[in-house]
């Protein structure tokens, strides 16, 4: 089947990025209500998620949140996009981190619990004691960068050195550890090459190269092991939900949460909601891990597979507004801004 071209090209991307987007919102909204609680705990609280649901009173996170609303992965994701799109084609690291901070006053000033995650509230109480943007990050291992990277990857051509140099300049004032950076870049390249069309069993074999690929004077070990952690979990993947779990896990912890959405993505056949559901069901970070897999299985298959029912159900519950986003950030892959 040739390629398209032009105008048709155009579309795809803008449809693909859309979809991005609003997959991991979907994603992050299904997986509020459950995030933190293991698998059994779930169980006995919700049954088995199907749908948005209200987190349980007194969530340890979740608590004042409705039904279908979006967290921090959504939240930071829509910040990062922002910065990107205020900065092009360079990136303020100094801006960047005021954002973080301003975003998390505001998240106390609206009662909420989703605070910073760990790697970004160290580095950022590291940076205001005077350590250098390179460094402060240096011990960042979270899954906060994976979360949040879909826009450098819709910004960015499926080029592994381009994008191995975003992601990093992105990345590193909170994770700046290998593992962490590996997996960013993993995502990224994934939605980056279904912004071009490509499916998502298509992107895998890019994706995990460019995860091998350290930054200069990047860990080639920690990068090697982040992209055999993932090959694991697309392996384990077939052994259904449980395994997953079990063996690859679903902390915050890149080398677990990160690898894990790649195998729920499989797990899933590619279906992005499918994906969502799992992951709403899979237990600990689950928001996360809803995230980045609907996000990635979106990316590749585009808004004609997400649900319209439930992206409606999701644009009541959130003020959500991707388009001038995607406009932006796919004028920045083009090198227009």
């Amino acid at each position: 089947m040739p390629r398209p071209q032009g105008a048709a090209m155009n579309a795809l991307a803008e449809d693909r990025a859309l979809a991005a987007l609003t997959g991991i919102a979907l994603g992050d909204a299904l997986g509020m209500p459950s995030q933190t609680l293991d698998r059994a705990a779930i169980r006995a609280i919700y049954g088995r998620i199907e749908g948005f649901r209200v987190p349980i009173e007194g969530h340890p996170i979740s608590h004042g949140l409705r039904a279908a609303q979006v967290t921090d992965d959504t939240e930071q994701t829509l910040l990062l996009a922002r910065r990107l799109l205020a900065d092009a084609p360079d990136f303020d690291e100094s801006a960047w981190a005021c954002d973080l901070l301003a975003w998390e006053r505001d998240i106390l000033a609206r009662g909420l619990r989703d605070l910073l995650g760990p790697s970004s509230k160290a580095a950022l109480l590291a940076l205001q004691a005077g350590v250098s943007p390179a460094e402060a990050g240096r011990n960042g291992a979270t899954n906060g960068a994976a979360m949040r990277i879909a826009p450098v990857g819709i910004a960015t051509p499926p080029d592994p050195a381009r994008m191995v140099a975003r992601v990093t300049r992105v990345s590193r004032l909170t994770h700046g550890r290998g593992e962490a950076l590996a997996g960013a870049a993993a995502v990224a390249m994934v939605v980056s090459q279904g912004i071009a069309g490509s499916g998502f069993e298509a992107a895998l074999p890019l994706a995990l190269s460019t995860a091998r690929r350290p930054p200069v004077g990047g860990n080639a070990a920690a990068h090697q092991a982040m992209a055999d952690r993932i090959a694991l979990a697309l392996e384990v993947a077939t052994e259904g939900e449980a395994a997953l779990a079990q063996r690859i896990g679903t902390s915050v912890q890149s080398m677990e949460s990160v690898a894990c959405a790649f195998g729920v993505v499989r797990l899933a056949g590619g279906d992005p909601w499918e994906a969502a559901l799992i992951a709403a069901n899979i237990g600990d970070d689950t928001d996360t891990i809803g995230a980045m897999a609907c996000g990635m299985a979106a990316a590749c298959c585009g808004m004609v597979c997400l649900p319209a029912d439930r992206v409606a159900e999701l644009q009541r519950a959130n003020d959500l507004d991707f388009g001038p986003l995607v406009c932006g950030l796919l004028a920045l892959r083009q090198g227009a801004v």
